[in-house]
């Protein structure tokens, strides 16, 4: 797994050496794009994660008391709100 993730990186890393433009603010350029999908990418990874955990420890709650149903959809939504706070710093690095 590690040996694939590091060819993936490298393939990155190279198509965006390449590519460029000769002169330092185009390798900046390419810097802001690779960190605003990595913001944005881990993230929502993350906050996927976290819905999936709420929602079975949810879902197993309610299964014994439907009292329950309405006190786990603020966490849903605290675990949603990760994907946003991403989406928001890539905005910041993409327009800065």
């Amino acid at each position: 797994m590690k040996r694939k993730v590091l060819i993936v990186c490298l393939l990155l890393l190279s198509v965006a050496v390449f590519a460029q433009e000769s002169g330092e603010e185009s390798y900046v350029s390419v810097l802001k794009y690779f960190a605003a999908a990595l913001a944005v990418g881990i993230s929502c990874v993350a906050g996927g994660s976290a819905v999936a955990k709420i929602g079975s420890a949810a879902m197993g709650a309610m299964s014994e008391n439907a009292d329950l149903s309405g006190k786990a959809i603020p966490y849903a939504g605290l675990a949603e709100g990760i994907c946003l706070w991403g989406f928001i710093v890539a905005m910041l690095i993409l327009f800065q």
